[in-house]
């Protein structure tokens, strides 16, 4: 198992860039030592995850945060490929978008998402957010080991 202690590799697929700043300078203003990987699109995820083209040295990510628009493959086509491939699966995957909407969570957890937040719009309570998610994921819970 991962040490609480140790970095994780996170893998961010976001495709707007104000919330992948906001995420950047959320780990930033939280001293977290982790190592944040950016996708912008659902077919770039996918790529990082299976190491195809650029991405051939890509490190296996620890954690997900997956938004759910996305351009190419949305967040719930990459979620259902991930969690339904048996080298994947276990990354915890955390849906973290703007939507609210109950058919967006319950399909979510359908598909087998570890959490779902919704991103909040104020910039401090983004930075909690993400600060809590670092908390939980790599503070409390235990991961399962890199492969």
């Amino acid at each position: 198992m991962i040490s609480s202690a140790q970095p994780i590799d996170i893998l961010l697929v976001e495709d707007d860039p104000a919330d992948e700043l906001m995420t950047r300078e959320a780990f930033q203003d939280n001293k977290i030592g982790n190592t944040l990987h950016v996708c912008t699109d659902g077919a770039e995820a996918l790529d990082f995850l299976y190491r195809q083209g650029p991405y051939a040295e890509a490190p296996r990510p620890d954690l997900i945060l997956l938004d759910l628009n996305l351009p190419k493959y949305d967040g719930r086509d990459v979620l259902a490929r991930i969690k339904a491939d048996p080298d994947l699966a276990s990354i915890p995957v955390v849906v973290l978008t703007t939507s609210a909407a109950e058919e967006d969570i319950l399909r979510s957890y359908a598909l087998h998402a570890n959490a779902y937040v919704t991103k909040p719009v104020d910039l401090d309570q983004f930075v909690a957010a993400i600060k809590q998610i670092d908390d939980f994921f790599v503070q409390v819970v235990r991961l399962p080991p890199r492969r």
